[in-house]
């Protein structure tokens, strides 16, 4: 991952250059991070969103060919084919983001390693913050349980905007949301008592942001199923109209 850590790392010099305090560095690389990778996350989002159409579509062809393995798989491709809908669609912003979340967290195990030899960076990671005395050094608790807390509040926002995926069963789905809204912040303010406080700050700092992302998702959200809505209601009414329609051709005969 230095591939990725080294550029990053040169940017967090640039940033430390001019305001000149590691700690508001930190948060300020954390924020510009977000807010690049804001896009994918919502495409991420929308396309899980898309999946509540095509969920009870899928689920019926399951019930119908739960004996015929090859007739189930071939069903589900028409529905994808019908629907556009892509099943790597919403993995895929996952797998970009992932190399450069891992970049980072290499870049703030190591920064000296992978920012440039400058005399003046040298102790920058160092330097205290806050409450924090040296930030390449734990923090034992204040950060760790924020940490934990704000991607406890992050997931089960995010777990309760998307849809259960289709093919996996309801208690699959819940099992899986289980795992992520407990036993990953758990983990979380586990691994950031042995973290550098640096790294402890973009993590934590990264969680609370995603947590407006998140509220400003659901409104994205909420604006797709009135739109939705609207769309069904509209069909219907064509539907009503073509029925009467033909009635009134038959009567006229």
């Amino acid at each position: 991952m230095g591939i990725i850590a080294k550029p990053i790392g040169y940017l967090l010099m640039l940033i430390y250059k001019l305001v000149g305090n590691y700690g508001i560095s930190l948060i300020i690389l954390t924020v510009i991070v977000k807010l690049v990778l804001y896009p994918l996350y919502a495409k991420q989002i929308k396309s899980t969103a898309n999946m509540s159409e095509m969920s009870e579509k899928a689920q019926d062809i399951q019930r119908r060919y739960a004996n015929d393995k090859e007739r189930m798989n071939e069903e589900m491709q028409k529905l994808y084919a019908e629907t556009g809908f892509n099943p790597m669609s919403g993995c895929l912003p996952m797998l970009i983001q992932f190399p450069i979340i891992m970049g980072l967290f290499t870049l703030l195990r190591n920064p000296m390693k992978y920012m440039p030899a400058d005399p003046s960076l040298i102790f920058a990671n160092h330097e205290s913050f806050l409450w924090i005395k040296d930030l390449a050094q734990p923090d034992p608790w204040i950060l760790p349980i924020a940490a934990g807390l704000a991607t406890f509040f992050a997931f089960s926002m995010n777990s309760a905007m998307t849809m259960t995926q289709p093919g996996a069963s309801a208690g699959q789905q819940k099992a899986m949301n289980a795992i992520m809204k407990y036993f990953f912040p758990l983990s979380i303010l586990w691994l950031a008592r042995s973290y550098p406080a640096g790294l402890a700050i973009y993590w934590a700092g990264g969680q609370f942001m995603q947590i407006f992302f998140n509220l400003r998702i659901n409104k994205i959200k909420e604006e797709m199923n009135k739109e939705k809505e609207q769309r069904k209601m509209v069909q219907r009414a064509e539907k009503e109209l073509a029925r009467k329609k033909r009635a009134r051709m038959k009567g006229s005969y």
